[in-house]
């Protein structure tokens, strides 16, 4: 039964990302033919995906990934210390939360710098 379920565990994973990827691009591409339709010119299109490009995105993982490193250092030190499972989970959670938190704190003030300039 386990010998089944290990080798299930790749098959589905690729087909859940492959699905994911095709749902990105389909919704890309309808979201695309809808301003199309409106009626809006290829520089308008340009213009309208440029303003939702955010610049500050690679800043946010990197803060998020820091977070959730020093939240996986001292889940593995607490466990350690304690012997008790739960440790590391818990400090992924919290530490990954706040870094979100943090991230998107850091990403609006530096957006209101941007648009200021």
């Amino acid at each position: 039964m386990e010998g089944t379920i290990a080798v299930f565990i790749p098959i589905i994973m690729f087909l859940i990302v492959g699905l994911i990827a095709v749902v990105f691009i389909y919704y890309k591409s309808k979201e695309k033919q809808l301003l199309i339709e409106k009626g809006l010119s290829a520089e308008d299109i340009r213009k309208f995906f440029e303003n939702k490009r955010d610049p500050f995105l690679l800043l946010k993982i990197g803060v998020i990934s820091i977070f959730f490193g020093i939240g996986l250092g001292i889940g593995l030190i607490l466990e350690d210390n304690t012997s008790k499972e739960y440790w590391v989970p818990l400090m992924l959670f919290v530490f990954t939360g706040a870094g979100f938190v943090i991230s998107n704190i850091l990403g609006n003030n530096l957006r209101k710098n941007y648009d200021k300039n």
